[in-house]
Order: C-alpha cells, then sequence, then structure tokens
C-alpha cells in the first residue's frame, strides 16, 4: 500500500480542526478505557489498520486487558464488558453503520439507561469523530508503524 497524501502538509488548517476536536473528545469526562474501547470497535469495523494499531497500543497502555481487545469483535457474546461499555459498543455500531441501522431506537434507549444526556452527546461526537479519523486515514492510505 502507498500512502496517497499527508493530509497535516496539505490541509494544516483543517488538520488543525480536527485535532481540537480530539482534544475536546479526549476531555469529555468519558472514561479513557471506555473511549479507546469505542475507537477500536469503529476501527475494526471500517477496517482501518493505522487506528487500530494505534488505538490498541493506547487501550493497553491505559491498562486495557488483551483478552477484552481480542474479544472486541465478538462483544456481544462475552461477560467481560460492562452494561455501560456494551450501551457504548452498540451505540458505536449503530452510528458507524448508519446507512444500515439508521440507529435504532433500542440502541439509543440502551445507552440512554447507562449515559446522562450530556454524556451521550459526547458518546455520539466520540464516534463521529474516531469514524472521520478512519476516513482520513483510509482514503489517504497512512500507515501504521511496521514494530
Amino acid at each position: 500500500m502507498t500512502p496517497r497524501l499527508n493530509a497535516y502538509e496539505t490541509a494544516p488548517d483543517a488538520m488543525k480542526a480536527m485535532l481540537a476536536l480530539e482534544a475536546h473528545v479526549q476531555q469529555s469526562g468519558l472514561e479513557k478505557s471506555l473511549i479507546e474501547l469505542v475507537k477500536t470497535r469503529a476501527s475494526q469495523i471500517n477496517g482501518c489498520a493505522f487506528c487500530l494499531h494505534m488505538h490498541t497500543r493506547d487501550a493497553r497502555a491505559a491498562g486495557e486487558t488483551e483478552e477484552r481487545l481480542y474479544l472486541l469483535d465478538a462483544w456481544r457474546e462475552s461477560p467481560l464488558y460492562s452494561p455501560r461499555e456494551r450501551a457504548a459498543l452498540a451505540w458505536t455500531e449503530s452510528l458507524t453503520l448508519i446507512a444500515e441501522t439508521r440507529a435504532p431506537d433500542a440502541d439509543y434507549a440502551a445507552a440512554a439507561a447507562e449515559f446522562t444526556p450530556a454524556e451521550l452527546v459526547e458518546l455520539t461526537l466520540l464516534i463521529g469523530t474516531i469514524n472521520t479519523w478512519n476516513r482520513i486515514a483510509i482514503g489517504f492510505r497512512y500507515l501504521h508503524p511496521a514494530a
């Protein structure tokens, strides 16, 4: 795979805006572990190797276990995730695959039961942000480090 362009060099102001959005997500008050699970799950769905490499490393550095990372793609069949995490993962899948799911009421209700309205906005912003990062990395063929 050959990188297509460097968005930071090509459109620095646009990328500054993305970085500001990312900084907001990081300061949103959502748990760091939850943020990394959501980023990893959306990146799995989108097939973003660059982001998967980054966010699984970040998750492990923040204390996430290998087992939970390995089982993330099958979170519905695993008891390792809390009700709050399960609601966030369902909402992540719904919004990442929105053309297929149309954000079903059941997924919204599950998220609304675990998150305050303000947290639900922050979670939705987190999901949208990682999906944008995935599209930048995949679209411009960003390569993850080899080691």
